[in-house]
C-alpha cells in the first residue's frame, strides 16, 4: 500500500509518503483499512485504523501509539477533533471538502480532503491518497484481505 499525505499552509506545500503492508476490511457499509507507521526509536509504532463509508460521505481516521488522535472527516461538515502531540492535546476544526473511492478486485485507491482549523483559522489544506493491491493467494499463506 502507497499513501502520500499532502499538506498546504501558509503558501508552501509538504509531502509524506509512506509504503506499507496492511488490511483492507469491507463491513458491508464502510472499508476498512489497518496498518502501522513505524516510527524512528525510541518513539513506538503508530497503529493506524482508517475507516470510509462507502458511499465517501465520511472517513475516521484513528492513531493510537505514543499519541493517540481521532480525525473525523465528513463531507460537507467541520468536526471538532483531539491531536495529540508530544507538547499536549491539541483541539481542532477538521472540515471534510471530498472523497473519492476507486475499487477493484485486486487494487484499488482512496483520496480525501479536508481542511484543518486551530482557533477558528485556517491552518492547512490536505489531502491523503491511499493507493493499494490485494495480495493474491499465491503471495500470502492466507489471504486475510492483505494489502
Amino acid at each position: 500500500m502507497d499513501i502520500t499525505g499532502t499538506q498546504f499552509a501558509n503558501g508552501r506545500s509538504g509531502r509524506v509518503q509512506l509504503t506499507t503492508m496492511g488490511t483492507l476490511r469491507d463491513d458491508g457499509t464502510a472499508y476498512i483499512i489497518k496498518y502501522t507507521e513505524e516510527q524512528d526509536p525510541p518513539t513506538e509504532p503508530v497503529n493506524v485504523t482508517v475507516r470510509i463509508q462507502k458511499d465517501g460521505s465520511a472517513v475516521e481516521m484513528t492513531r493510537s501509539g505514543a499519541f493517540d488522535s481521532c480525525l473525523m472527516i465528513e463531507k460537507s461538515k467541520r468536526n471538532l477533533c483531539h491531536y495529540n502531540t508530544p507538547f499536549g492535546s491539541i483541539l481542532m476544526g477538521v472540515y471534510g471538502r471530498e472523497s473519492e473511492i476507486v475499487r477493484s478486485e485486486a487494487s484499488g485507491r482512496f483520496t480525501f480532503r479536508y481542511d484543518i482549523d486551530v482557533n477558528g483559522s485556517l491552518a492547512s489544506k490536505n489531502t491523503v491518497d491511499m493507493k493499494f493491491r490485494v495480495k493474491r493467494k499465491s503471495e500470502s499463506k492466507e489471504n486475510k484481505g492483505e494489502i
